[in-house]
């Protein structure tokens, strides 16, 4: 095969799942090209690989934007405003098809993320480590797994059974792990979910052995994977599975008994003082265990567009906050009398002049430089006393002690003393829903636990049993991929 830039093959090949390649993708005297042949010569091409790693993932049809906005509105508490097919009123309404936007989008940007991984990994085991040294290479490779492990656990989320059907035994995802840089390497049949499961747990606990404790500065240590990134995001991925053992124990790598509940080790992760601080400029808070920043450059891009855009679907349209895509369901969380009208996070909150209410959590206009919140500080901590409450099956003390410190950052006046364990999960969950409303976290909630999804305007509910429950899988790949089986 002639050998062409390493980002166009990444591209064009890698995923024939979409469209093929047009002819100006493939012109060799593409002045911002690198033949693949040379593309890990040098320390600062290296680096600049990496770096588009963390690009692909922070794209706008993945986890810039569409991954968080469809986790958030699968669940109860958003209404759709538009109707528009292109902006998932579908996947709100629940009523998916193999060729929807939003299953053959997220899907491609998911694979091209996983790919553009792969390839990386295989040249820096061919040629990168030996430019840069083994330490500095095996940093790089440990950030790639963990980019890795994330997008095939976002994907998870939506187009396998959940875990606990069948303790992971259901079909999950192709389990693509070499980069894919020519035709002829589209057939692969789905692995098991705990297979895919295995294989990210086995990615995270490489990049927790080899990614630095702390990255040295705020910024960095926000938008670039660390030790604590990689042992933060074990803790939502075990919950995902119901082994709470497993949460407990990474967790307590870096959660202290008793509060005050600031990490013990690695980077300084902490509540803060003022949640909305997290979602204003610089976004750098202890909180953000892991976020991904966006800034205004149209070149390359560096924003995640206008129809991806956290703000585009949950606070305005345009330059008119409360005229955009999903409102908040006025009978759900917002409704909830625990959530008092006191609570610092009722100003996350937006009322229109027609009286409807939105989420201001991510609220810059255009190009839509808002960060995009992976992991917080805030979830470590409720994956922690979830898992002690469930693995225990008591009202645990110290679940109390971080349920409390979550909820008293914002809410001062309320003691949260639930008298069963079954009102203590119930409580947790409905945190949940309050802490992380629009951060993506609630369509996982209620699929990890088997849950229905319930009704919310004219959408259906959904039960554990029923076509729609999960994502069916995109027709390119169905198309492509000879040994792939659909939902």
């Amino acid at each position: 095969m002639n050998k062409r830039n390493i980002y166009i093959t990444a591209l064009c090949v890698a995923l024939t799942f979409s469209s093929s390649c047009k002819r100006e993708y493939l012109d060799p005297a593409l002045k911002t090209s690198v033949a693949e042949e040379n593309a890990f010569d040098t320390p600062f091409r290296i680096e600049s690989q990496a770096n588009s790693l963390y690009a692909s993932l922070k794209n706008g049809s993945f986890y810039g934007g569409r991954y968080v906005v469809y986790g958030s509105i699968r669940g109860e508490d958003f209404i759709n405003e538009t109707g528009n097919l292109v902006t998932a009123s579908d996947v709100w309404s629940m009523n998916l098809a193999n060729s929807s936007t939003a299953v053959k989008g997220l899907w491609l940007q998911g694979y091209l993320t996983i790919n553009r991984c792969n390839v990386f990994l295989d040249g820096m085991a061919a040629k990168g480590i030996s430019i840069v040294g083994d330490v500095a290479g095996q940093k790089y490779i440990a950030e790639a797994r963990l980019i890795r492990a994330l997008s095939y656990y976002s994907l998870l989320q939506l187009y396998a059974r959940p875990y606990a059907d069948g303790n992971g035994s259901k079909p999950g995802l192709p389990l693509r792990l070499t980069g894919i840089t020519g035709p002829g390497s589209s057939d692969l049949p789905r692995s098991t979910v705990d297979q895919v499961y295995t294989q990210i747990l086995a990615d995270l606990n490489f990049a927790e052995t080899n990614l630095p404790a702390t990255n040295g500065t705020a910024i960095l240590n926000t938008t670039r994977a660390h030790k604590n990134t990689a042992i933060a995001l074990k803790t939502r991925v075990y919950l995902s599975m119901g082994k709470y053992a497993e949460v407990i124990t990474e967790a307590n790598k870096i959660v202290p008994a008793v509060a005050p509940f600031k990490a013990s080790a690695n980077v300084a992760n902490d509540l803060v003082a003022d949640i909305a601080s997290v979602f204003k400029t610089p976004y750098t808070t202890a909180e953000s265990v892991f976020s991904l920043p966006m800034t205004s450059s149209a070149s390359p891009l560096d924003y995640p567009g206008t129809q991806n855009s956290l703000a585009t679907y949950f606070y305005f349209t345009g330059s008119v906050p409360g005229t955009t895509e999903f409102s908040l369901n006025p009978t759900g969380i917002i409704a909830n009398p625990g959530w008092t009208a006191t609570d610092k996070r009722r100003a996350l909150i937006f009322t229109s002049a027609a009286k409807k209410q939105f989420v201001a959590k991510f609220t810059t206009a255009s190009p839509y430089t808002d960060y995009v919140p992976v992991i917080r500080w805030a979830e470590v901590l409720l994956n922690l006393a979830e898992a002690r409450v469930r693995s225990t099956n008591t009202i645990d003390p110290q679940a109390l002690l971080l349920i409390n410190a979550v909820r008293q950052r914002s809410d001062a006046a309320t003691v949260i003393a639930p008298a069963s364990v079954a009102a203590f999960t119930d409580a947790l969950l409905t945190e949940r829903r309050i802490e992380f409303l629009g951060e993506g976290l609630r369509g996982p909630d209620l699929t990890r636990l088997l849950l229905t999804i319930p009704a919310k305007g004219s959408a259906p509910q959904k039960a554990p049993t029923e076509t729609g429950y999960i994502w069916p899988i995109s027709s390119d790949e169905l198309s492509l991929n000879k040994l792939m089986t659909d939902n």
